[in-house]
């Protein structure tokens, strides 16, 4: 008998295709998962951006885990609403994303910068350091912002709460 359970295990293999140190499970982007029979199933995802170009590439990894152990009729739908958000990646995820190098998201996707007037602080994943500034809002993906640490010069991505 298949469960939820069993698909979620499946589908936490798959990595992130832009950030392969996270899931697309851990990422939050698997929103839910019907289970029709033992061979049929229909997802729902949602992409993290509303033009991720990786959702293809995503949904081609989806078809093939799933295809490899056993299914055969597999709907893939995607969804925009609720919108994707950054609260949805797990802690480990976010763990994950300092280890390589990216900053994680805040605890919360509400910045709140705007009201103070002060810039967002985002921690070097390097050096640990908050003493960094935004470089671009766009880093290697649209998901992300570049940052540089003023104390150890490294510049890195920061993944931005939406």
């Amino acid at each position: 008998m298949t469960t939820k359970k069993h698909i979620i295990s499946l589908l936490s293999e798959i990595a992130d295709p832009e950030i392969p140190v996270i899931t697309i499970v851990e990422l939050g982007v698997v929103r839910d998962i019907e289970i029709i029979t033992n061979s049929s199933i229909h997802l729902k995802i949602t992409p993290t951006y509303s033009g991720c170009p990786a959702m293809k590439q995503i949904e081609d990894d989806v078809k093939k885990k799933l295809m490899e152990n056993g299914f055969t009729d597999i709907n893939i739908e995607t969804i925009y609403s609720p919108a994707w958000t950054t609260d949805w990646i797990t802690p480990e995820a976010k763990e994950k994303l300092k280890a390589y190098g990216i900053a994680p998201p805040e605890h919360t996707s509400e910045d709140k910068s705007w009201l103070t007037g002060k810039p967002k602080t985002v921690q070097c994943p390097q050096c640990k350091s908050s003493n960094t500034k935004l470089i671009s809002q766009f880093g290697s993906t649209a998901c992300k912002a570049l940052y540089q640490c003023q104390d150890c010069l490294e510049p890195f991505d920061y993944f931005k709460c939406i």
